[in-house]
């Protein structure tokens, strides 16, 4: 058996840290060989969410006032994440954080207080979106709470935000690819409930409604996958394997810990593989994802042991 050991310097630089090349230091005829993945060593380092799986986006609505005109209006926000590994937590934080640069919550005393979440449900494995009625301008003297000075909306005294007329929840929007991150149809949207008349009969079954605070909940219909490449599959260049697509596939890496911890594996049995017969320089071994695509790993530092066995050898060993 000869090993060919590949690292980081191996790694096509380009920036995506998915495409090693090996150039073997003169050309090699290769008849009846086979290679497996004996050792895999590199660290959990790509992004569950990004611009590049188009996944990054979300929306949300929020009812404001126009002074001058005299109206309410009804204003979408685009919350855009940027490129990262984020659990539902980190995802909540996130809106949370741009809800405060957009001005949509309100003040109790020095306390944020908002209107919309996103949790994990564990009981039900689901994630839950819960919306609470924002008040109206006549409710808001007897809450306590301010608004902030960004709070979204055209005033007559700009130095002095007020809410509209009408009390409402918040209305999420879940738009394609997001959808599967969080578990809910393309396109989703949860109701606005304007002056808290939302009609129970006509409710998705995923929602419960609280008559009495106008709070509306909602459960995920789907499995979440935070994650949508679990795992990545190694692609080798010099395969031909008539029972896999692509017919490159050797292996499939599952990481084992949490996002940022080294994977160490060696396999138990060496899944071997028949090398293309022919005479080569170099092979390239590439990371796809689930969608069978290159992924990008963001983490550079990485081993990767091959093992070749050459044709006089017995595969059971």
């Amino acid at each position: 058996m000869r090993i060919i050991v590949l690292n980081s310097s191996n790694l096509v630089p380009d920036g995506q840290n998915n495409k090693l090349v090996y150039k073997f230091p003169n050309s090699v005829l290769f008849k009846d060989n086979h290679i497996a993945v004996s050792s895999v060593s590199m660290y959990y380092s790509w992004f569950n969410i990004s611009a590049a799986l188009q996944n990054n986006t979300f929306q949300y609505q929020w009812i404001t006032r126009n002074e001058t005109l005299g109206t309410n209006v009804t204003q979408t926000f685009t919350v855009i994440i940027p490129d990262g590994l984020y659990e539902i937590t980190e995802i909540n934080a996130y809106f949370q954080f741009s809800m405060v640069q957009n001005g949509t919550y309100l003040l109790d005393g020095g306390n944020y207080v908002y209107y919309a979440q996103m949790v994990i449900n564990p009981t039900r494995y689901a994630v839950q979106i819960n919306t609470l009625q924002v008040p109206n301008a006549a409710a808001l003297p007897s809450t306590g709470y301010t608004l902030p000075s960004n709070y979204p909306g055209v005033f007559t005294n700009p130095a002095a935000p007020v809410l509209a007329t009408n009390s409402f929840n918040p209305s999420l929007i879940i738009p394609q690819l997001f959808n599967n991150i969080v578990g809910y149809p393309v396109n989703f949207q949860t109701s606005l409930n304007i002056n808290n008349t939302f009609n129970p009969a006509t409710a998705p079954p995923n929602a419960t409604y609280d008559n009495a605070t106008g709070t509306l909940s909602y459960l995920s219909t789907k499995a979440p996958n935070v994650q949508p490449n679990s795992c990545i599959y190694f692609s080798l260049s010099n395969i031909n394997n008539p029972y896999s697509l692509p017919s490159s596939i050797i292996y499939s890496l599952v990481p084992s810990g949490i996002v940022g911890t080294l994977i160490t594996e060696r396999p138990p049995q060496f899944m071997w593989n028949k090398m293309i017969d022919g005479t080569y320089n170099q092979l390239t071994l590439s990371f796809l994802g689930t969608d069978l695509q290159p992924i990008i790993i963001n983490d550079p530092s990485m081993t990767i042991l091959l093992t070749i066995k050459d044709n006089e050898e017995t595969i059971g060993k």
